[in-house]
């Protein structure tokens, strides 16, 4: 099955072209191992989720994943998990969270996301990136409360930032993310990913949900102020590469065609600069 032939020793080369990569490598040796074994777990279930793999088979591996990191907290790890397992001995990582993120890739792997409520929409978000929002804190060294919000938050911004990003690429597999009240709101009454996302009206749609990203980047930066500097040095280069996406985004509008927005390398050498070294 996938979780027991994939070796998570190749961590960091999966974590290589993230786009979390940079802000893993300012980390302390033993925090980056861990963020980088964190992010192979991420990648691997995402890419059975994504996948072209009948659906059935699609679940099948999703649950041997859950399998296999129930036996890693009953201390008996497979053998391609023995790094994730000293992650979670070292950093106390809850089981809880990474069956979260499992949940997430299953209601990607089930059917095709097209349209979700608010309410479901914010559980998708909350299983996708904010638990891996809390896995991460943990290595971070956040105080327990202010971790659990970061990640909360931060998570949501981020997410929420990927699917106005990916509006086109998801629409291609079929997946249309921006929620069903937001459509209403533009007066989109089709769910059809393509018919959607060619709306004239489709600004106001985008509209709302970055300003709900903008909302969860501001309390993000609220917690960030107020933690321990070096906790937040990986958070804050994540949250403000992003949020950089999101404002040349909001900028460049959502007509059709939609160049895909990207922070140039000198930004992001100053933001490293910034929050690494300054």
């Amino acid at each position: 099955m996938q979780a027991a032939e994939d070796n998570t020793t190749d961590a960091a080369a999966r974590a290589h072209g993230s786009s979390f990569y940079a802000a893993m490598r300012i980390l302390p040796r033993e925090q980056r191992q861990a963020m980088f074994e964190i992010y192979a777990f991420c990648r691997l279930v995402d890419d059975i989720a994504d996948s072209d793999l009948p659906r059935p088979e699609r679940i099948e591996r999703l649950a041997k994943w859950r399998a296999d990191i129930a036996a890693l907290y009953d201390g008996k790890p497979p053998a391609g998990l023995t790094g994730l397992a000293q992650a979670v001995r070292q950093f106390l990582l809850v089981q809880d969270d990474f069956v979260a993120v499992i949940d997430g890739m299953e209601m990607d792997a089930r059917e095709d996301i097209r349209a979700p409520d608010f309410m479901t929409l914010d559980l998708y978000c909350d299983r996708v990136a904010s638990a891996v929002g809390r896995l991460s804190v943990r290595v971070f060294g956040m105080p327990e409360e202010d971790g659990r919000q970061l990640a909360r938050h931060l998570g949501r911004a981020l997410q929420l930032t990927n699917i106005l990003r990916d509006i086109d690429e998801d629409a291609d597999i079929g997946r249309l993310y921006l929620p069903r009240e937001a459509l209403a709101e533009a007066k989109i009454e089709t769910t059809d990913p393509r018919a959607a996302i060619a709306s004239p009206t489709l600004a106001t749609a985008c509209g709302i949900v970055a300003k709900r990203a903008q909302r969860h980047f501001a309390e993000a930066e609220k917690i960030m102020a107020r933690a321990p500097r070096r906790a937040v040095r990986a958070p804050r280069i994540m949250g403000e590469v992003y949020r950089r996406i999101l404002e040349g985004m909001i900028a460049r509008g959502w007509a059709p065609p939609r160049e895909r927005v990207r922070v140039p390398k000198t930004q992001l050498v100053w933001i490293l600069l910034r929050y690494a070294l300054i």
